[in-house]
């Protein structure tokens, strides 16, 4: 699980065919309230836009929300919102 920020979209002249209809976006990760890195994550929700706070699932369950189709080569997915994030130590 991660939490990230939406900073911008990724535009393919060409990409796999299991892809079509997904749109993919750079999302800024972050940790303990600090900008971590970045990740190109698929949007499962097909609604995520620039600015929006998302978590974020990654590896072979990235590809979950996308079962209906046989196989998608993605390594993250966003699949949730977040409305207010607390963090407590």
């Amino acid at each position: 699980m991660y939490v990230g920020k939406v900073v911008g979209s990724v535009v393919c002249t060409v990409k796999d065919e299991n892809l079509e209809g997904v749109k993919l976006l750079v999302v800024r990760l972050i940790e303990n309230g600090e900008p971590k890195g970045y990740e190109v994550s698929a949007d499962a929700t097909r609604q995520a836009g620039a600015g929006d706070l998302v978590y974020i699932i990654g590896k072979k369950e990235a590809t979950l929300p996308f079962r209906e189709r046989r196989i998608i080569p993605v390594d993250s997915s966003i699949v949730g919102f977040i409305d207010k994030l607390n963090e407590e130590i």
